[in-house]
């Protein structure tokens, strides 16, 4: 009996994972080398790729920026309307990121107030650099405001109140406390909302067509060549992907092993 409910699991689990693995595996093996080599030659698609990491970098540097404090706010002070900002912030992970871009347009458009105000200092959204990170931010920046959430919902109270008896104020307890104690949530909601940033296409795409991100490039390609010359980025993308996510989780494994210690 025991035998068969193991199979049971095992097997559901391999449907799950082959549902993951097997496109994966299409591109990577049914990818013709020449198609990969020529993808990897053209500057388009070179250009592309290191806009969308940059992007997503510079996303990512502005949500650990305003997403943490804003968690310690959520989790550590009584104010009122604070279940409604809750919910406000885990809209853009529910509604369709075509409506994100809509929704982003008419406020950081020409005609939006932002839009309006940001001009002023030569600061434009729509078309630019600028409009792919704020489209990265919106629908990226619920992952790390709820990691981090969790990871300070987890601190032991007593660590603070032993640094108020000491004479630490809020700022000090802020940065030497709760930070330290967690930082690996801070981390992993880091990843998420970076990996989130780099794969974003709908609100980008009503934004910012040009110049092209990664995932707005392979839309091109497909809609104006076909698959067979959307294939080979896609190749390029989940490599890079896998090299970047292998090196994050190192750096996470190594920040837990030596908060450990």
């Amino acid at each position: 009996m025991k035998r068969y409910r193991f199979f049971i699991i095992l097997s559901l689990a391999l449907i799950g994972l082959s549902f993951i693995v097997l496109p994966i595996i299409s591109i990577i093996f049914g990818t013709p080398l020449v198609s990969i080599k020529s993808a990897f030659f053209d500057k388009e698609v070179i250009n592309s790729i290191i806009l969308t990491i940059t992007a997503g970098i510079l996303s990512t540097a502005i949500e650990i920026l305003i997403g943490v404090p804003l968690a310690y706010l959520i989790v550590f002070k009584s104010f009122m309307g604070k279940k409604l900002i809750e919910s406000i912030i885990d809209i853009p992970v529910m509604i369709p990121h075509t409506a994100a871009g809509i929704a982003l347009l008419t406020v950081f458009g020409t005609r939006g107030y932002l839009g309006k105000f940001f001009s002023i200092f030569g600061l434009k959204f729509v078309g630019t650099v600028a409009g792919i990170v704020i489209g990265m931010m919106f629908v990226s920046i619920t992952f790390l405001i709820n990691s981090t959430k969790e990871g300070f919902k987890s601190i032991d109270k007593n660590y603070i109140k032993v640094a108020k008896t000491l004479g630490a104020n809020d700022f000090g307890i802020f940065f030497h406390v709760i930070i330290p104690l967690s930082l690996k949530d801070i981390v992993s909601g880091t990843i998420m909302s970076w990996a989130r940033a780099i794969s974003e296409f709908g609100a980008i795409i009503i934004l910012v067509y040009h110049p092209m991100v990664a995932p707005v490039l392979v839309y091109d390609r497909f809609t104006t060549y076909g698959l067979s010359y959307s294939k080979p980025i896609v190749f390029l993308i989940m490599v890079i992907s896998l090299v970047f996510f292998l090196l994050l989780r190192f750096v996470s494994s190594k920040m837990k092993d030596y908060n450990k210690s």
